[in-house]
């Protein structure tokens, strides 16, 4: 394995099937050390825990998985340590789950961003870009969008490196080439 110096905090955003994931894993496997997969989502149905299995299944032997829908600041603060790197997939479902949890999603965004300058460890966050298609139809849906949108863009503003993937290839947004 080679291993090269990633930025303490990478944003890594795409649309749905976009190779985000994917993209981050790799990140993260170039990286020396003890690799942990931050999980946000549960199987809450069969089609969910099919998507759970290939995502392990691609990442194979070597990474140790936490899952966490909600707490996401206090496991980010106990994993994080300078021999491991963790990759949190993903902020989405995060939020999604916090809106149907009644939590405050502003409060903990901001939490969450306050956090970052002080994990001990590399971390790379698995975001969807959902701001570029047509306005949603329902006042959730949009709720959810707006979120999104605001939750991208502080974590965006707080990370050393964000790269937007589409069709598989990715884009460096920050820092510019």
């Amino acid at each position: 394995m080679t291993s090269v110096s990633i930025p303490p905090v990478t944003l890594v955003l795409g649309g749905a099937r976009s190779g985000k994931s994917a993209y981050a894993e790799r990140l993260v496997e170039q990286q020396a050390g003890q690799r942990i997969y931050l999980a946000t989502a549960g199987a809450g149905d069969e089609e969910m825990a099919e998507r759970i299995r290939r995502h392990r299944e691609r990442r194979g032997e070597g990474w140790r998985t936490v899952e966490e829908p909600l707490r996401l600041v206090p496991v980010l603060e106990a994993e994080a340590s300078g021999e491991s790197l963790i990759l949190i997939d993903c902020l989405t479902l995060w939020l999604s789950n916090m809106m149907f949890a009644d939590l405050n999603v502003e409060y903990e965004i901001e939490r969450l961003v306050r956090c970052l300058p002080d994990l001990a460890g590399p971390v790379v966050f698995v975001s969807n870009e959902v701001g570029l298609g047509i306005v949603p139809e329902n006042a959730l849906a949009r709720q959810f969008r707006d979120h999104a949108g605001r939750l991208n863009q502080a974590v965006a503003a707080a990370a050393d490196a964000v790269v937007f993937l589409a069709a598989g290839l990715p884009l460096q947004l920050k820092p510019q080439p």
